[in-house]
C-alpha cells in the first residue's frame, strides 16, 4: 500500500491543501499532522469573537470528523515531528516526538510561523502572554475576568485586534509601539493616522515610539511595563505581539533552502523540485502582475494559504499551474473592519475616499495612473472594486475616484498603456 502524502501543520495551509486535493480527485492516502492537542481549527477569531464569547469552540473547527473520514483524510492531533529522514526522490518518514513514525511517498510542510519573542527582563513573569495558538487564547480568557490593567506590546493586526477586543471587555489597555506609527508594514501613512484616531477615541491608550525597557513584577506575577524614559505603565496582564518567524527548522534540517521562510517557486515547488510548502512558513515569487523580477514574499493571511494550498494541490497532481492571485487582507478592530487588496510598495501617489459620516475611509495606492492597491477601513464596496480591478488587470483612474460618491466599479478601465496598445 502506498504511504501517500504527508502534511505537517494542520491549520489552514494544510487543511486546505489537504481539501483541494481531494477535490482534485487525488485518491492516494492523505495524512494531516497537528502539534496541538486540538482538532484543526481557524485562528483569526481567536483574538476577536472567540476572546469575546460571541463564537463558540466548535465554531472554530475547519471540519466535522465526518468530512474527514469520508474523506480519507487521516488527522492527528498531538504529533511534533522532531526529525525526518528523507530520500532523494522526496519519499521517507518523519519522526514524532511521541516516538510514533509517518512514512510518506511525498512530503508538505505547512508548518507555519511562532511569534517572536521579547528578549527583556521580566518576560518569563506569570501574566506575560503571546497570542498565537488556541492554547495562547485560553489562557488568555481564563486571565481576562481577574484583569483591570493590559498593556498590550505591539501595534500590528493582533496587537491593535486583542486591544480593541480587550477594551470592549472593559479592560484598561495601553498599546505600546515601537515605530512612529500603527501597523506600519501593512497600512501607509494616512491609513496609520486614521486607526490612531479611532483607537484612541475607543479609549485605548496608544503610545507611539515607545521604547520597552523592562517587564516589572509585582510582588510573583507581572505588575507593569517599564520604557526607556523610566515611566512605568501598570499591568495585570502583558500581552506581546511584536511579529512572527518563519517554522523553517524541519526544512532547514532536509537540506531545503530557506530564507525568511521556505523558498518556493510559483507552483510551491521547494528547492528539491518535490517537497511543496504552503502558507506562513513558505517564501514565493511575488505574485502581483508586474512585480519586479526576483522579488519574493511570505504572506501571513487566510488568502494566501487558500490560495497558495491550491496551486500546491495541482503540483502533487502533476498539473503545473502558477500562483499569480492578488494578495488581499483584513483586520477587524472593534468597530473597524480593514480590508487591504494589492501591495501598495512602489506607489508614488496616494488618494483617500474619506465619508466621515458613514464611517467610511479609503485609501487608494498608485505608480503613475496605475491602481497598485487599496486599504478600505468599513468600506467594502471600495475594497471589491479595487480588488476586482486588480485580478482582472484593470486601473481605476485617479482623477475619477477622487469624488468619494462615485462607485469605483463603475469607472474602472482599461490601463492606459493597455489601450494604447
Amino acid at each position: 500500500m502506498a504511504d501517500g502524502l504527508l502534511i505537517i501543520g494542520s491549520s489552514q495551509a494544510g487543511v486546505s491543501l489537504a481539501t483541494s486535493l481531494r477535490a482534485l480527485g487525488y485518491a492516494d492516502p492523505i495524512t494531516l499532522l497537528g502539534d496541538e492537542n486540538h482538532r484543526p481549527y481557524q485562528r483569526p477569531a481567536l483574538s476577536k469573537e472567540w476572546l469575546q464569547g460571541e463564537i463558540t469552540n466548535e465554531s472554530l473547527m475547519f471540519r466535522t470528523q465526518e468530512y474527514w473520514l469520508e474523506h480519507r483524510i487521516d488527522v492527528l492531533k498531538n504529533e511534533r515531528i522532531i526529525r525526518i529522514d528523507k530520500r532523494d526522490d522526496g519519499s521517507g518518514v518523519a519522526h514524532s516526538m511521541s516516538g510514533r513514525e509517518f512514512a510518506f511517498d511525498r512530503l508538505a510542510l505547512a508548518v507555519g510561523a511562532r511569534p517572536r519573542r521579547l528578549l527583556l527582563d521580566g518576560v518569563d513573569l506569570p501574566g506575560v502572554l503571546y497570542l498565537r495558538n488556541a492554547d495562547d487564547a485560553l489562557e488568555l480568557k481564563a486571565r481576562v475576568p481577574d484583569v483591570r490593567d493590559v498593556v498590550v506590546i505591539g501595534g500590528g493586526f493582533i496587537g491593535l485586534e486583542a486591544a480593541a477586543s480587550l477594551t470592549k471587555m472593559g479592560r484598561s489597555v495601553t498599546l505600546l509601539e515601537a515605530a512612529p506609527r500603527l501597523v506600519p508594514r501593512a497600512v501607509g501613512e494616512q491609513t496609520s493616522a486614521y486607526l490612531l484616531d479611532h483607537h484612541r477615541a475607543a479609549g485605548i491608550d496608544v503610545v507611539l515610539d515607545a521604547e520597552v525597557r523592562r517587564i516589572v513584577a509585582r510582588g510573583d506575577r507581572v505588575g507593569g511595563v517599564e520604557l526607556a524614559d523610566g515611566r512605568v505603565v501598570p499591568a495585570d496582564l502583558v500581552l506581546v505581539g511584536v511579529g512572527v518567524l518563519p517554522n523553517t527548522e524541519l526544512a532547514e534540517s532536509v537540506g531545503l533552502v530557506c530564507d525568511n521562510g521556505v523558498r518556493v517557486d510559483e507552483s510551491a515547488l521547494a528547492s528539491d523540485g518535490v517537497t511543496v510548502a504552503v502558507g506562513d512558513c513558505a517564501n514565493l515569487p511575488n505574485p502581483v502582475p508586474g512585480a519586479p523580477d526576483g522579488d519574493r514574499v511570505r504572506f501571513e493571511s487566510v488568502n494566501n494559504a487558500v490560495e497558495q494550498a491550491k496551486v500546491a494541490a495541482y503540483a502533487i497532481t502533476g498539473r503545473r499551474e502558477e500562483y499569480a492571485g492578488i494578495p488581499w487582507f483584513w483586520s477587524n478592530q472593534g468597530a473597524l473592519k480593514l480590508q487591504i487588496a494589492g501591495l501598495s510598495s512602489g506607489h508614488d501617489r496616494t488618494l483617500v475616499r474619506a465619508d466621515p459620516e458613514r464611517g467610511k475611509f479609503s485609501v487608494l495606492y498608485y505608480r503613475g495612473d496605475r491602481i497598485l492597491a487599496a486599504d478600505c477601513v468599513n468600506h467594502p464596496l471600495d475594497f471589491m472594486a479595487v480588488r476586482a480591478a486588480l485580478s482582472k488587470g484593470l486601473s481605476i483612474p485617479y482623477d475619477a475616484a477622487a469624488d468619494p460618491s462615485v462607485q469605483l466599479k463603475s469607472v474602472t478601465v482599461e490601463p492606459a498603456a493597455l489601450v494604447a496598445d
